[in-house]
């Protein structure tokens, strides 16, 4: 019974490690990666489709990702799409694809980014102790329906804070690898 919700907790607590890494794959770093343009959704004959299933998206340098649609009468409606997600940059559309050409980011810009994945991190972290309280509360329960004692209790949430405790170190140490590759120049 009680492995069930250690089981459960670090099951739900590896996914919020897993959405917060997906979220810092979105951040830029010191060169261009095409999980930039991951959440830009094309109007594909009616159909919000991501930008990745109209066309390939490709980086082919440090500072450009090239995008060719797999239908030509698709370029207009990738540029405004890439237009109206303001990712910071203009579409360059030469009729036959499409390239986006990123600026060197400045000292300021790469602070600011560090902020969006301290902000990131942070909801990771409510996150993992609102599963924290779930997985106390499902043993207090179990607690109150005498199913175990209040030294299996004690013992019990122990184990939930250093299922926490872990998650949280994991989160530290993905931000500070990601605070790294953003301020590397």
């Amino acid at each position: 019974m009680l492995n069930e919700i250690y089981e459960h907790t670090k099951e739900q607590m590896g996914k919020s490690i897993d959405a917060l890494k997906r979220d810092f794959s979105t951040l830029r770093t010191g060169k261009v990666n095409t999980n930039i343009v991951d959440s830009i959704r094309v109007d594909y004959y009616g159909t919000p489709t991501a930008l990745n299933q109209v066309g390939s998206v490709v980086v082919t340098d440090a500072t450009t990702i090239s995008i060719t649609p797999w239908e030509k009468n698709l370029l207009a409606t990738i540029e405004k799409a890439i237009q109206e997600a303001n990712i910071g940059v203009n579409p360059n559309n030469d009729g036959d694809f499409i390239k986006l050409f990123f600026p060197a980011m400045t000292s300021e810009q790469r602070q600011e980014i560090v902020k969006q994945a301290k902000g990131m991190a942070e909801k990771a972290k409510i996150a993992i102790r609102n599963i924290r309280k779930d997985g106390n509360d499902k043993v207090k329960k179990l607690e109150k329906a005498k199913d175990i004692s209040e030294d299996e209790s004690k013992k019990a949430q122990d184990e939930v804070q250093k299922i926490t405790d872990a998650s949280i170190a994991d989160i530290e140490k993905t931000l500070s690898t990601k605070e790294v590759d953003i301020l590397k120049v």
